[in-house]
């Protein structure tokens, strides 16, 4: 079963690169969304409005601020592998 990802909509180059990794990725639009996620990839710019401030997930909420979408992906896969 393939990890599912949650990513803010302003991150499409990280949603393809992940997807071509084959992760299964979805939209964040609001906590109820993050709760589905085995990770959270944010812009740490709506840390608080996403809810993410007090993680609502077991898994990595990782801030992709300054971050590329291979830096990115190389941290998703060092967490689940």
């Amino acid at each position: 079963m393939s990890k599912i990802i949650g990513i803010e909509q302003s991150l499409s180059n990280i949603e393809n690169a992940l997807k071509a990794k084959g992760f299964e990725v979805i939209q964040l639009r609001n906590e109820e969304d993050a709760k589905k996620c085995d990770a959270c990839i944010i812009t740490g710019q709506d840390r608080d409005i996403m809810g993410m401030s007090n993680p609502v997930i077991d898994g990595p909420v990782i801030d992709a601020d300054g971050l590329s979408a291979n830096d990115v992906v190389q941290r998703v896969e060092k967490y689940f592998h």
